[in-house]
C-alpha cells in the first residue's frame, strides 16, 4: 500500500512524504515511485499522523458489556484516528489475578478493532501478591475505577500500600489521586444540605482541588522516596501541574501526569448546560483549571493526552447525583477535539502528535509504535482538517449510543486508519475486520 503527497506530522516536523507499507511495517518514507501491485491512497492535502495512543480507557469487557464492549469501543475508536489503547482493571471481575488479565488480552485478540494492552489491578486486597510477582512483565499497576467496588481501594489514600509498592514495583504505578476522606466529608456535608438532590455544579467542590492536590502531593514524595515509577491518571487542577517536572525529557522522568479530552474541553460552566453527562471523576472544574491544564500540556508538565472513556447507558447517568454514574464515552471524538483546538490557535499539530502518539510510547516503552518511521508497525491516521461534520446520534459509535459532544461541530476528522498496515476505516465505512495485536514492551518480541 502506497500512500501518496501526504503532509507527515512527526518528531516536530510537517513535511512532505509519500509512505509505503508491506506485510504491516512501514518499509519506505520519501519520493517514492508507484510499485507494482501496489493500493494507491491519493492523501494530497491530507495530514498523515501516526496513530493515536490512547493510554486509559474503560471499554468495559467483561463483565459490563451493557454499556460497551472491547468490539465496540475499539471500532469507535479507530473511526476517530485511535489506533491503539490500554483499558484499565476495573472490569468484572476486577483484574486483580493474572489469570484475569490474561484473559482480557485473549478477548481482545479475538474481537478488537485496535491494538491493545491492559493495566494489572491493585489494591489492598491483592497487593503483596502483586509484589511478589514478576511486575516488569506488566505495562502498568493502577488502582483507576477500583474504588468503584469497594470504599478504601485508592492507593493515593493508602500511603502504607503505596510505600510497599513503590519500594518493590518494577514498572508504572498509575494512580487515580484522589483523598477519599476529604471527598466523602464533603458528601456528608452537602447531603445534609440537599439531601439526594445535590446540584451537579457541586461535583467539582465535592471532589475538590484539596483533595487532589493533596492526594498527588502525598504520592509524589513517596515515589521520590523509593526512586519509583508513578504516573499520576487525568490530572484535574491547575494547582497539580505545578507539581510536576519539565526540565527533563520524558523518557528520564520517573514521575509523569496526562490531562484527559474532557478536563480540556469542557468546565464547570458547562454543567448548567449538560448536568450529570459530564460528571467524572475527578471532576471538571473551573476555567482556571482548564487554562492552567492546558498551558502545563503545553509547556511539558503533562506529558500524555488521554481519554478515560468510561461509557454507561443515558439511564445510569441520568440519576440523582449519587446515584449517578461518573465518566462518559469520548474515545471516538479525542483527536477531532485536538484537531479543533489547533485551528483555535491553541497547540500545533506537532505538539498534538507529541503528546497523543510519541509520548504515551515513550510513557509505556512500547515497541515500535507512536512514529512514522521505517520498520515501525504501520499505525497511521490520515487526517482532513476541512471537513465540517456535526456530533450526532446517528454518527456516534458507542455501544451505549450518546456523548456529551452530541451538537458539535468539528472542522477536521480521520478519513482513514491503519492498524498494523491494514486500513481499517475510510471515508466513514469500515473494511473488513482483522484483530489488533497486543502492545509490547521495547524489550519483547512485538509479533508474539
Amino acid at each position: 500500500m502506497l500512500i501518496k503527497n501526504a503532509i507527515l506530522v512527526n518528531e516536530g516536523q510537517l513535511y512532505g512524504a509519500d509512505v509505503l507499507v508491506r506485510d504491516g511495517l512501514i518499509c519506505e518514507i520519501g519520493k517514492i515511485t508507484h510499485p507494482a501491485n501496489c493500493h494507491v491512497i491519493e492523501a494530497t492535502g491530507k495530514y498523515l499522523l501516526p496513530g493515536v495512543i490512547d493510554a486509559q480507557v474503560h471499554f468495559r469487557e467483561p463483565g459490563l458489556t451493557h454499556k460497551g464492549d472491547i468490539a465496540s469501543e475499539s471500532r469507535a475508536a479507530v473511526a476517530g484516528g485511535v489506533t491503539s489503547f490500554i483499558d484499565m482493571p476495573n472490569t468484572v471481575p476486577n483484574v486483580l489475578t493474572p489469570s484475569i488479565l490474561y484473559d482480557k488480552y485473549r478477548i481482545a485478540s479475538e474481537n478488537s478493532w485496535a491494538n491493545y494492552g491492559f493495566f494489572m489491578g491493585v489494591n489492598a486486597d491483592n497487593v503483596d501478591e502483586i509484589i511478589s510477582m514478576d511486575t516488569s512483565q506488566f505495562l502498568a499497576v493502577s488502582d483507576d475505577g477500583l474504588y468503584f467496588t469497594k470504599k478504601g481501594n485508592l492507593l493515593a489514600d493508602n500511603p502504607d500500600i503505596l510505600n510497599k509498592l513503590f519500594a518493590s514495583c518494577k514498572t508504572i504505578i498509575a494512580i487515580h489521586s484522589e483523598k477519599e476522606k476529604i471527598i466523602e466529608e464533603n458528601e456528608n456535608y452537602y447531603w445534609s444540605i440537599y439531601g439526594e438532590d445535590v446540584p451537579i455544579a457541586l461535583h467539582p467542590l465535592i471532589r475538590s482541588e484539596k483533595a487532589c492536590v493533596e492526594a498527588t502531593r502525598q504520592a509524589i514524595d513517596l515515589a521520590r522516596k523509593h526512586n519509583a515509577r508513578l504516573h499520576v491518571l487525568h490530572l484535574s487542577t491547575e494547582a497539580e501541574t505545578h507539581l510536576f517536572q519539565n526540565n527533563i525529557p520524558l523518557a528520564q522522568k520517573k514521575i509523569t501526569s496526562e490531562v484527559s479530552i474532557h478536563h480540556l474541553w469542557f468546565s464547570s460552566n458547562d454543567y448548567a448546560r449538560l448536568g450529570v453527562r459530564i460528571k467524572w471523576n475527578p471532576a471538571i472544574k473551573s476555567q482556571h483549571d482548564r487554562k492552567g491544564l492546558f498551558n502545563a500540556l503545553l509547556n511539558d508538565r503533562i506529558d500524555i493526552i488521554t481519554t478515560d472513556h468510561a461509557p454507561h447507558t443515558l439511564e445510569e447517568k441520568q440519576k440523582p447525583y449519587f446515584q449517578s454514574m461518573s465518566g462518559a464515552p469520548m474515545v471516538q471524538h479525542s483527536l477531532c477535539v485536538m484537531l479543533e483546538f489547533y485551528r483555535q490557535g491553541l497547540i500545533s499539530l506537532e505538539k498534538i502528535v507529541e503528546k497523543m502518539c510519541h509520548n504515551p510510547a515513550v510513557l509505556y516503552q512500547i515497541n515500535k509504535r507512536g512514529f512514522i518511521r521505517e520498520g515501525y508497525w504501520a499505525d497511521l491516521t490520515l487526517v482532513d482538517l476541512n471537513s465540517p461534520w456535526t456530533v450526532a446520534r446517528e454518527n456516534i459509535l458507542y455501544k451505549c449510543g450518546w456523548s456529551p459532544l452530541e451538537g458539535t461541530t468539528f472542522q477536521g476528522k480521520a478519513t482513514h486508519t491503519f492498524v498494523n498496515g491494514n486500513l481499517v476505516y475510510e471515508n466513514e465505512r469500515f473494511n473488513a475486520f482483522i484483530a489488533g495485536k497486543a502492545l509490547c514492551m521495547a524489550d519483547t518480541d512485538e509479533r508474539q
